[in-house]
């Protein structure tokens, strides 16, 4: 068996030799928008897609930086969202996903393994609401969003397609003015 998928896009996928020439915006906004935030343990379905659009969206993060927050968890459209603790005990999995966010990021034209502090931030407070709104209620507190303030909105989940058109308008408000056009005349 060989180490790709097949996209919805129609598209073959590498993970050992990820081509940026194979990846389309298409398929990571069809993507990120079947995956389940949390491994599917929320209380409702929440998608990758929703949660990368409100991460960009964050009031604070900068212009310049909104189309990178907007892609921050793209490689989750190939690799799927594995739980952080989960996560942490994989290592071949990180290497993996670190190479497809590499692709990503020379396919889109974001500085590979840069992943600005004001973006990480914009993360945890979207953790912090996730958690607000969408986890079961437990009372407690976790400790790496314990100081972290959640946005005033509350989160109303998206169905997949919906999602997926979100993350596109917003691909098509912040990613620069090349790949726009790409999109436009695809």
């Amino acid at each position: 068996m060989q180490p790709s998928i097949l996209t919805a896009g129609g598209r073959y996928f590498d993970f050992l030799n990820p081509d940026p020439a194979t990846i389309a915006i298409e398929d990571i906004a069809h993507g990120l928008a079947h995956v389940c935030r949390f491994g599917g343990h929320v209380r409702q379905y929440y998608s990758v897609a929703q949660h990368s659009v409100i991460v960009a969206d964050c009031p604070f993060v900068p212009d310049s930086l909104r189309f990178a927050a907007l892609m921050h968890d793209a490689a989750e459209a190939y690799c799927g969202d594995i739980p952080t603790p989960l996560k942490g005990l994989l290592p071949d999995y990180k290497v993996i996903e670190e190479r497809v966010d590499d692709a990503i990021c020379e396919r889109f034209g974001i500085i590979s393994g840069c992943r600005w502090q004001i973006i990480k931030q914009a993360d945890l407070v979207a953790l912090a609401t996730e958690k607000r709104d969408l986890m079961p209620a437990t009372g407690e507190q976790w400790a790496h969003i314990a100081d972290i303030v959640p946005l005033d909105e509350h989160i109303i989940p998206l169905r997949p397609a919906e999602a997926a058109a979100l993350f596109m308008r917003r691909f098509l408000a912040y990613a620069p003015p090349r790949l726009r056009r790409e999109v436009q005349e695809a």
